[in-house]
């Protein structure tokens, strides 16, 4: 026991010897995800489509490796994991985006595909990780929150929102010990935001600064506290973890 006033003892990195691999890793949460993994000192692998945004984000981070490849492509998601020497600990999967359209606009392949999406990207990295994954190491998932609110022009993003919960805990029973949880954002600061928005992006702060209970909108570093505690706190499984801020609560 320290006397007062004494030295606080240094703390251990929480993931130290552990490997991460972010499958979207090149920007936003996923970059920052690698970042706080360093920083808790872990060796990371980030994958994306754009070697040269890899190559940056991989110099930024400190990563040890990194693939260029399209995540929707089940054979080269499979020799990824293959190809990777010794074992993973951890898996984010941060490829994917939203889409909304008005329901009686969207033709049924458009349909399908935003149902299915999340689901199928997640079964393959599962398929393709969990045997070079150890015992207790966890795959984290990314859903949202904003798609839980019936709205017009949201179209068919809330069921698909819906479909994402109960998929992750019934993974999670079939590939115990590795362990599956879920990341349910709302609006996330990110590039991927600013694309989406365009030049309404500066527009959607403001009105979020004003109306969320934490007076602020959530950033990527915000989403990547969190995906390294879930990462590091071995009793959870199977659940959902929201981060908006509270803005599923408000009109925002």
């Amino acid at each position: 026991m320290t006397s007062a006033g004494g030295p606080v003892p240094a703390r251990e990195p929480e993931l130290a010897g552990q490997t991460v691999v972010l499958i979207g890793g090149s920007s936003g949460i996923g970059l920052e995800t690698a970042r706080r993994a360093r920083t808790e000192g872990a060796e990371v692998v980030i994958t994306g489509r754009d070697p040269g945004r890899l190559r940056q984000a991989a110099q930024e981070v400190g990563a040890r490796q990194t693939a260029a490849f399209d995540v929707g492509d089940t054979a080269a998601l499979r020799g990824f994991f293959q190809d990777l020497p010794g074992q993973v600990d951890h898996v984010l999967v941060t490829a994917g985006q939203p889409r909304y359209a008005p329901l009686l606009e969207m033709d049924p392949d458009l349909v399908r595909l935003t149902l299915s999406e999340h689901v199928i990207l997640g079964l393959a990295v599962a398929r393709s990780a969990v045997g070079r994954m150890r015992p207790g190491g966890t795959l984290l998932l990314m859903g949202g929150t904003g798609g839980r609110k019936i709205g017009q022009g949201l179209g068919i993003a809330s069921a698909a929102t819906a479909a994402m919960p109960p998929f992750v805990a019934a993974l999670a029973l079939e590939i115990a010990p590795v362990r599956v949880n879920l990341i349910a954002p709302g609006f996330v600061d990110s590039p991927l935001s600013a694309k989406v928005l365009g030049d309404q992006l500066d527009a959607r702060r403001a009105e979020l600064r004003a109306k969320l209970p934490i007076g602020r909108v959530i950033t990527p570093a915000d989403v990547a506290a969190l995906a390294v505690h879930i990462m590091v706190n071995t009793a959870l499984t199977g659940a959902t973890y929201d981060i908006d801020g509270g803005q599923q609560f408000t009109s925002a």
